[in-house]
C-alpha cells in the first residue's frame, strides 16, 4: 500500500500537491488499526445513544474480543439478543449512553447478557460504500 503523508489543518486554504513526495511504508490499515486479529470484527453503529463519545449511526466500529473490559470502556455486548453498544458500568452492573436522553440499563439476574468486546475505534465513514449501506439497518 502507498501511504501519502499529508497534513491537514482545518481552514487551511491549499497545501502542497500529494504527488510531489510520497513513501511507501509498508504497512497495513489492519497492521495499524487492529491488536488481535483473530479477535477482532467490525461493526457498524445505528442509533444516536453514543454521539457524545464520538460514535454516529454508520461509523464503523472495530471491536477487540481480546481486550479485557474496564469499568467506563465503549463495548458491543448481546443484552437480551440485541446487540448494543454502550459504555461499561462494572461497579453498579450497568449499561450507559453517552446521551442523557437515554437511561442507563440495569443488568439484572434475568437479562441474557454476552459482552461481545471492547470497541477499540471507531471509524467515521464519510461516503459510505454501497456495500455498507445493505448492513445498515
Amino acid at each position: 500500500m502507498f501511504v501519502i503523508p499529508i497534513y491537514i489543518e482545518a481552514g487551511i486554504c491549499g497545501f502542497e500537491s500529494p504527488a510531489a513526495q510520497y513513501t511507501e511504508l509498508g504497512v497495513s490499515l489492519d497492521e495499524l488499526l487492529i491488536k488481535h486479529p483473530d479477535a477482532t470484527f467490525i461493526g457498524i453503529a445505528s442509533g444516536s445513544s453514543m454521539q457524545e463519545v464520538g460514535i454516529f449511526a454508520g461509523d464503523l466500529l472495530i471491536v477487540d474480543r481480546a481486550e479485557h473490559a474496564n469499568n467506563g470502556d465503549v463495548i458491543v455486548a448481546n443484552l437480551n439478543g440485541l446487540f448494543v453498544c454502550k459504555l461499561l458500568d462494572k461497579t453498579n452492573a450497568r449499561l450507559l449512553s453517552a446521551s442523557p436522553l437515554h437511561k442507563p440499563v440495569q443488568l439484572t439476574q434475568g437479562d441474557q447478557f454476552q459482552l461481545e468486546g471492547v470497541v477499540t475505534l471507531s471509524i467515521r465513514m464519510h461516503r459510505p460504500s454501497p456495500e455498507l449501506l445493505t448492513c445498515m439497518p
